[in-house]
């Protein structure tokens, strides 16, 4: 990597932000920083702005703008406000790699706004393949961008098949910690509160992402992601449960091979990765022991006690835009959780009498994304 590349992140606030920056900064001679953006979170954005010092930062929240724009007044960095602005802000010429760590559908329509600008993508968030992944793909190929996965199980694919892309993938096996209820039974799981739910054994992310990994949701949403990312068939992906997240997910060819990525879980490992690639960067990330870990086990998702990852392959079979509909159901369904509106098994309740209740629209258009999505969200929240 000769020149610095240009990174803007988008949802910079986050989980996945915070942990991208500290990347950014261990790497500052392989990166140039220029845009932050985030949702409603204007104290952190503008610490952040101040310390690393972007050409320009978005708050999505509009009644922030002043506050944002005033306390960046005399640092000489852009301030823009509203979804707009998101979509404009990562077409800048500066701007080689769009990292989209927005949670949720809002995810949508940048991703779409930088692929349209031919901007690499290095995706965070899932549900941009999840609600369209279709179109998106499309879109990436008529443009020529590449998509590389942040995820940690699709960027231990994607580390698995560099090298291979002449070979035919036979399966994969996209791994899952199994959350805080697993081997739980449905009387267990019953009455669980969220702050139960919020205590993830191997991982630190935001409480929607947290909550569909207890439920399983998580996994049912990387396994249509992976479906887009690697163009597979839904038979040609697993869930396997691995308690010590050590193995990310393995690749089994068509000669029986298999190939795995493994490592201690650190999310900044996949962010390095995607934003660096093809090169890997020497960092001073943990490293892993295998006498820490004398044994690596395997077993069966639960899915009859976590309905969710059923209904992911239910969605994709149905096609069109019924993944956009689980999709919208669940980011519902997760914050009435959270706020004790409703029980745990209701989730996935809900997201199955949503899916198959609201109208889905075969070969649908960015539009009719928009309205399943909107369709969605009222129906589960009736259901509420």
């Amino acid at each position: 990597m000769d020149s610095k590349k240009g990174i803007a992140i988008l949802g910079s606030t986050g989980s996945i932000g915070t942990q991208a920056l500290d990347v950014i900064k261990a790497h500052q001679d392989k990166f140039d920083l220029q845009v932050l953006t985030a949702h409603r979170n204007a104290d952190l954005l503008i610490q952040q702005a101040i310390e690393f010092k972007p050409q320009s930062v978005v708050i999505g929240d509009e009644s922030q703008y002043e506050k944002v724009k005033q306390a960046l007044w005399d640092h000489d960095i852009i301030v823009y406000a509203g979804d707009e602005a998101l979509c404009q802000v990562v077409e800048s010429n500066e701007v080689h790699t769009v990292l989209t760590a927005l949670v949720g559908y809002a995810g949508l329509k940048p991703t779409i706004s930088a692929i349209n600008a031919k901007k690499t993508i290095a995706l965070a968030n899932k549900e941009t393949l999840v609600v369209a992944g279709e179109l998106v793909t499309k879109l990436a190929k008529e443009n020529a961008v590449n998509i590389y996965p942040v995820d940690s199980e699709h960027s231990a694919i994607f580390q698995c098949i560099v090298g291979e892309f002449h070979n035919k993938i036979e399966k994969i096996y996209l791994t899952a910690s199994g959350g805080p209820f697993r081997g739980w039974s449905n009387e267990q799981v019953r009455d669980v509160k969220p702050a139960q739910a919020l205590k993830h054994p191997n991982w630190d992310m935001g409480a929607k992402i947290t909550i569909d990994s207890a439920s399983l949701m998580n996994k049912g949403l990387e396994v249509i992601e992976a479906k887009w990312l690697f163009n597979l068939k839904p038979e040609q992906i697993d869930v396997i449960v691995h308690p010590q997240s050590i193995v990310h997910s393995l690749v089994q060819f068509e000669d029986g091979s298999m190939k795995a990525q493994m490592g201690l879980p650190d999310m900044k490992l996949p962010i390095q990765f995607a934003l660096a690639y093809p090169n890997r960067l020497k960092s001073d990330f943990p490293r892993f022991n295998f006498m820490d870990y004398p044994q690596l086990t395997f077993e069966q998702a639960d899915r009859n006690t976590f309905r969710n990852l059923d209904l992911a392959y239910m969605a994709m079979d149905m096609e069109g835009t019924a993944a956009c509909l689980l999709n919208a159901s669940n980011e519902i369904v997760v914050e009435a959780f959270l706020k004790e509106k409703i029980g745990f098994l209701d989730i996935a309740r809900i997201n199955e009498k949503t899916l198959l209740t609201c109208q889905n629209i075969k070969n649908p258009s960015y539009e009719d994304f928009v309205e399943s999505d909107r369709e969605a969200r009222a129906f589960a929240l009736s259901l509420i």
